[in-house]
């Protein structure tokens, strides 16, 4: 109808449209947002099953969901991701570049199980990690499941049976024999020898041992305090706590301890200042073991390509770069990198007869069943102790 009444009638005419779209509204009901029909009936009928959702605390109404995946993780969705900074770098690296792409266009409503299934072929031929694929299936569960919770989808899509992820593969960790690990400790530069005994001989990550302080290190008690580790974001380091958030304390062998006091006789520990738990924090200032010759922290990827590999090729354990490639183009494989070393460490405690929940205590799991799930191939042949000690009774 037209706003203004006809002058002489005092009635609003029709417009064109009168009689045209949809004429029925449903309005004015607590928590059920107003929506038109075409047709009454229509119109009865949704009204009915959303206030039976509307009691149940199911209802969820459908132009909510209208928004794209891509706009509700930029609106919402990555605003209020949690978690540390690494944590969240790594979260939106997945959905800029194996969410969006594929699936960001999609209106949440529409995003099918059918949807799902082709995107997880196409992930399954393009990702060749089964890790890093479930990684990304994980963020946009959670991303969906988000959306569940803010009421603009009913149910989560990725919840659907027909939806089968990649399955994961065996956890389980490979060790260097310990010839290989001292040969790459006595070929690495002697400024970086130290780091090599810290993840072959405490079990430290390669970031633990860049953030270890000669504060951290009690002579007296044998033991070293794992308070902090450096890490880098798009080329900028910060100090942060130790993975899990949490300080631990390391058993240290006398071994490792004579090692130590070389090194600071031979390289002086130097006070480092970086930002406090991200890029952009507070600085603090820590004196280092281990440092470049400038006196900086280390950053990982460059400490990797110039000293790390560089001393597995001299070792014989990757073969030496190739000519006329690049000095960060190695043929080195993700299982020689320096957490090796801390599989390694592991491998000779349980192989020695340490208890699991020791060394799960030494190694920073949340609890000795990770330990054991990761290492228990480790162990010497289950049963052997039982059966000594059965013998021992039933053999008098």
């Amino acid at each position: 109808m037209k706003k203004k009444k006809d002058p002489i009638t005092g009635k609003r005419e029709r417009t064109a449209r009168y009689g045209k779209g949809k004429r029925y509204k449903v309005a004015g009901i607590p928590g059920v947002r107003d929506r038109s029909f075409d047709t009454l009936e229509d119109a009865k009928a949704w009204l009915r099953r959303a206030a039976t959702d509307e009691e149940r605390g199911e209802f969820v109404d459908p132009r909510d969901g209208s928004m794209t995946l891509a706009d509700y993780i930029a609106m919402h969705w990555a605003p209020g991701r949690g978690g540390v900074p690494k944590t969240q770098d790594n979260q939106e690296r997945r959905a800029r570049l194996h969410i969006i792409p594929h699936l960001g266009q999609l209106p949440l409503r529409n995003i099918t199980a059918a949807d799902l299934r082709a995107y997880i072929a196409k992930l399954e031929s393009t990702v060749s990690s089964v890790d890093y694929q479930r990684g990304i299936l994980s963020e946009l569960s959670s991303i969906l499941e988000a959306a569940v919770d803010d009421k603009r989808l009913a149910r989560n899509p990725m919840h659907a049976k027909s939806v089968r992820w990649p399955k994961a593969p065996q956890e389980r960790r490979d060790a260097w024999p310990l010839e290989t690990a001292l040969r790459v400790r006595d070929v690495i530069n002697p400024r970086s020898r130290i780091a090599v005994v810290l993840g072959l001989g405490c079990g430290l990550r390669q970031g633990e041992v860049f953030g270890l302080s000669p504060e951290d290190i009690d002579y007296a008690r044998g033991v070293l305090h794992v308070r902090r580790q450096v890490q880098a974001i798009k080329g900028r380091l910060y100090f942060t706590l130790p993975k899990g958030k949490k300080t631990r304390v390391v058993d240290m062998p006398s071994s490792v301890a004579e090692e130590l006091k070389r090194h600071v006789e031979a390289f002086q520990p130097v006070e480092v200042e970086l930002p406090w738990g991200k890029p952009e924090g507070q600085g603090r200032k820590f004196s280092l073991l281990l440092t470049t010759r400038l006196g900086n922290a280390i950053a990982v990827n460059t400490w990797n390509t110039y000293t790390w590999k560089p001393a597995l090729a001299e070792a014989g354990i990757i073969p030496p770069r190739a000519e006329g490639a690049k000095p960060w183009q190695w043929a080195a494989a993700p299982k020689d990198g320096f957490h090796v070393l801390r599989h390694t460490y592991a491998s000779i405690m349980l192989e020695a007869g340490e208890s699991v929940a020791t060394l799960a205590r030494w190694l920073g799991h949340s609890s000795p069943a990770i330990t054991l799930g990761y290492y228990a191939h480790f162990m010497p042949e289950a049963g052997s102790k039982g059966r000594t000690a059965i013998d021992g009774l039933l053999g008098k």
